[in-house]
């Protein structure tokens, strides 16, 4: 059938002529050149090796605009029908990079810059003397080490969502009315939390807990004074606040469980902590691994009640990574070294996660 007066006739790869696809391969490169070569010039600029270029990286954007442009026209130039399939998808991941990757270039920029918005000279390259202060910094060391007892914590904040669940999933009165009642605390934000127990309720001189502590013979409580007791109340809050959020992860999982297993394991004679242990645990591992490791994502940026609450004290004894980092913005003022000291954490967690992932993936594939 010839194609002529064909309205569904498409331009395929054997259409495409030589030179159609040499022009194509040159409007890509020739942008792609343009834009290294802003970018080059601007960042000898910024670290003072030149001194000529721009006064911001506007020009760069645009450049980067153009490429993106002629390697987006170009694919249906080269390509013809398939490259029109690629439109649908490469302008979205074009923008994801300019969103993540040059935020993260620049922030990677700004860490190696002595960067104090209290002074008058700006930003000045300063080579690795932030990266010697961080590991010279027990202050933030001592956030790390926080932070570790704040990840232990989930194990205990587990254990409590999944008895919750349990309970929820059984036959009890108001079974509707306590899901409702322990999704609570989700519903509020970090601050809200914080302002309400911390600032309030804990208040040493009128919170009503206090009191009733010194009604139950504790002379002057303080529940923010000890650096032990202050990480501890640190964890109760945000348990409190998160514990929901894993409660109703675990709670779907037992809801999806085949009910024909369970009525299975009851003909066979177990009981109540056989079924547990044998059945309901092991097929629950993948749903608590995900709330686990989603629930550790949400720990490691532990940072509102800490700010709102103790501000890291006593002695940086409730410090998290993020609260510190957010100090050395806010009290200090020093952009170059909190940035570095956010790109280490970056690093970090991108480590953390990845190797609890892969040792998770091989402790469930391990034959049982």
């Amino acid at each position: 059938m010839s194609s002529e007066g064909d309205l569904l006739h498409t331009v395929t790869t054997e259409h495409i002529s030589a030179t159609r696809i040499r022009t194509g391969r040159a409007m890509v490169w020739g942008a792609a050149g343009l834009f290294v070569l802003l970018a080059t010039l601007q960042g000898f600029h910024e670290f003072e090796r030149i001194s000529f270029g721009f006064e911001t990286w506007r020009p760069v954007l645009y450049a980067y605009l153009i490429w993106a442009t002629a390697l987006c026209a170009a694919q249906v130039i080269m390509r013809g029908e398939q490259g029109k399939r690629t439109l649908f998808v490469l302008p979205a991941v074009l923008f994801v990079v300019s969103l993540v990757v040059f935020p993260l270039l620049f922030g990677l920029y700004i860490s190696f810059t002595d960067w104090n918005l209290a002074s008058f000279d700006g930003k000045k390259f300063n080579g690795l003397d932030n990266l010697r202060q961080m590991w010279a910094d027990d202050f933030y060391w001592n956030a790390l080490k926080n932070m570790v007892y704040y990840v232990l914590a989930i194990s205990v904040e587990y254990v409590i969502a999944f008895g919750l669940a349990l309970l929820l999933n059984a036959q009890i009165r108001a079974r509707k009315f306590f899901r409702v009642v322990f999704l609570l605390p989700l519903m509020l934000s970090p601050v809200a939390v914080s302002w309400m127990i911390g600032k309030s309720m804990l208040e040493v001189r009128f919170g009503p807990i206090a009191r009733l502590s010194r009604e139950l013979g504790w002379d002057s409580p303080s529940f923010f004074g000890s650096p032990e007791i202050a990480r501890f109340m640190i964890m109760a809050m945000d348990a409190w606040t998160f514990i929901p959020f894993m409660m109703i992860m675990l709670l779907a999982g037992l809801q999806a469980l085949p009910k024909e297993v369970m009525e299975a394991s009851k003909v066979d004679g177990a009981n109540a902590w056989q079924t547990f242990r044998e059945v309901i645990f092991p097929l629950m591992l993948p749903v608590s691994v995900t709330a686990v490791v989603i629930r550790i994502i949400f720990k490691l940026k532990l940072a509102d009640i800490i700010i709102n609450v103790t501000s890291g004290g006593p002695g940086g004894a409730t410090d998290s990574v993020t609260s510190f980092i957010f100090r050395e913005y806010r009290d200090r003022s020093n952009v170059g070294y909190g940035t570095l000291l956010a790109m280490v954490y970056l690093v970090l967690i991108v480590i953390f996660i990845t190797v609890l992932l892969k040792t998770v993936s091989r402790w469930m594939e391990r034959p049982q």
